[in-house]
């Protein structure tokens, strides 16, 4: 795995031996930032410079890491894996982001209060696992998410979704096995 766009294009990315991990795949991330930065969702400029990004269901931090790569100001990582974490923050050393990271271990469905609101959320949840509605609900109830935020779910292309109640869906996207879900929040 690596970085595909912006400053730290070509940096490599560890990832923890097994199965419980699946970082984003090289492609369907960099599609995923290209929507983002380049694409309709851009119209008012890149919403990712200087955003406030949370990376729920962080694993690796592939798509934060990418997000600061791409000129967000600031990254929290919320990830529960023991061994997530330790590859999670590895990844932000070696790039030298420490000071535009905070990489916290929590449950994204029993998240801990945000300390600021995020204008884009970055979501990975494992696949087939009903995850990202409450996931999403969870977050907006503990204040991570922003008036207007974009939110970004990946999921497995043949996984169901039904949008939550307060956010409205941009665009839906699907790349190979994964399908990329756009809100914005209401």
């Amino acid at each position: 795995m690596r970085i595909v766009g912006g400053r730290h294009r070509g940096r490599p990315i560890d990832a923890p031996d097994g199965l419980t991990v699946r970082p984003t795949a090289d492609r369907t991330r960099e599609s995923m930032f290209n929507i983002l930065c380049q694409g309709k969702l851009a119209e008012e400029g890149n919403p990712l410079i200087d955003a406030q990004v949370l990376d729920a269901f962080a694993g690796t931090g592939a798509l934060g890491l990418e997000a600061l790569s791409r000129g967000a100001a600031k990254v929290t990582f919320l990830e529960n894996l023991a061994a997530s974490l330790t590859a999670c923050r590895a990844n932000v050393k070696s790039l030298g982001e420490e000071n535009t990271s905070d990489v916290l271990q929590a449950d994204v469905l029993r998240p801990p209060p945000a300390r600021e609101a995020c204008s884009i959320i970055l979501m990975d949840p494992p696949y087939n696992q009903d995850l990202p509605r409450p996931a999403i609900l969870a977050l907006d109830a503990a204040g991570w998410i922003a008036p207007a935020a974009l939110v970004v779910v990946e999921l497995m292309a043949q996984e169901s979704f039904e949008v939550p109640e307060g956010f409205e869906e941009l665009d839906n996207r699907k790349y190979g096995k994964a399908r990329l879900i756009f809100l914005r929040k209401l």
